[in-house]
């Protein structure tokens, strides 16, 4: 699979670091090369894309935009094999009822769980309280 940036590699991990670090960016304007990819996974990540910092859909919310509303699934499998995480922005998109859903980079859920943190979104993640004496 081949998927690279058309963009000066510094600036990206300049950007991607302030990012990680609470100030949020908008890397929607960084050109990606998504040759290697398949027509679907291409067009599930331009629409993944454009969901705005801070803020999820659904897998079916998606779905439906992509005019495949039985396709959740589908959308789910094409956002594991995007080529590049956080520029082509997954951990924006949820399951049913704001569940996390999954998450293919390392830390899985709990990685998605804090990127959505930083990004001031609010998601219906189970917190385990410690039980008091």
């Amino acid at each position: 699979m081949r998927a690279f940036f058309l963009y000066k590699p510094i600036k990206i991990i300049k950007r991607v670091c302030k990012h990680l670090q609470g100030g949020s960016q908008d890397f929607r304007g960084i050109p990606v090369d998504l040759e290697g990819v398949g027509p679907f996974v291409r067009k599930v990540c331009e629409c993944a894309r454009e969901i705005p910092v801070g803020q999820t859909v659904t897998y079916a919310d998606l779905a439906h935009v992509l005019g495949r509303p039985t396709a959740a699934r589908a959308i789910g499998r094409a956002l594991g094999r995007k080529p590049i995480p956080l520029i082509i922005p997954c951990h924006r998109v949820l399951a049913v009822h704001g569940k996390p859903g999954g998450f293919p980079p390392h830390g899985g859920r709990v990685t998605k769980a804090k990127l959505l943190a930083i990004e001031g979104a609010v998601v219906n993640l189970p917190l385990e309280l410690p039980l008091s004496s």
